[in-house]
């Protein structure tokens, strides 16, 4: 009862502002669900699918040694810079709607953006490792030094969590922008079309919301954090 305590137990604000990011954070994964359904039932005039676009988008921008593979699972597409790779869940690899398509573009924005050294991403791929081990670490950091009333604790807990919320603050551009370059890519390429662009639009606006409602759910737990803290003061 006591770490329960210690964790929900805030200053009403704070806990209304929690209660609020989480109801936000719940409705943005809906949409992104309908979203994608919706525009995954719309097929592109093109009829180019999902892996062949992302190969031409990477081709266009000169990044032939980035492949394009197929992965498990249901949006869990994603680039990794390491190995290159643009991974396209089963449910978009091969499908040639408006949903597939621009989610692929987007993965591909992002191998563009490390290629082009875009600042917001290297950013996040520098203190990636370090939020890693913070976010493995830190409520227990937190909860020690407030069982043993040691303040140092408690303020390294809250430092710990701080760097996440600074990362997913860093996130946000590097979505937002990987986006703007899958549609220009997407028109440039003439992969989609007129309506096509509006929807794959919404698509990528409905995905990128999640990291927004991400960032405010974390700052209203560090404002909870913080809320703590001045109270064993």
């Amino acid at each position: 009862m006591e770490i329960f305590y210690m964790l929900f137990s805030d200053y009403w604000p704070v806990a209304i502002g929690i209660i609020a990011a989480l109801i936000f954070s719940f409705v943005t994964s809906l949409e992104v669900d309908a979203t994608f359904k919706k525009h995954n039932a719309d097929y592109v005039d093109s009829k180019v699918p999902a892996c062949d676009a992302a190969r031409q988008i990477l081709d266009m921008n000169g990044l032939y040694d980035v492949q394009v593979v197929k992965i498990k699972g249901h949006l869990t597409d994603n680039y990794n810079p390491r190995t290159k790779t643009v991974s396209l869940s089963e449910s978009v690899y091969g499908s040639a709607t408006v949903s597939a398509v621009g989610i692929a573009a987007h993965e591909c924005g992002h191998a563009i953006q490390h290629a082009v050294g875009y600042t917001p991403i290297k950013l996040r791929t520098f203190f990636a490792p370090v939020v890693s081990i913070f976010s493995n670490s830190w409520m227990w950091v937190f909860i020690i030094g407030c069982y043993m009333n040691w303040m140092l604790l408690i303020e390294a807990g809250i430092v710990f969590f701080s760097t996440i919320v600074i990362f997913q603050a860093i996130t946000l551009p590097v979505e937002f922008n990987a986006s703007s370059r899958a549609i220009d890519t997407l028109i440039k390429t003439k992969i989609l079309y007129g309506t096509e662009v509006a929807g794959a639009r919404k698509v990528l606006k409905a995905a990128a919301m999640t990291y927004v409602s991400a960032l405010l759910t974390s700052i209203m737990q560090l404002l909870r954090l913080i809320t703590r803290m001045n109270r064993r003061r």
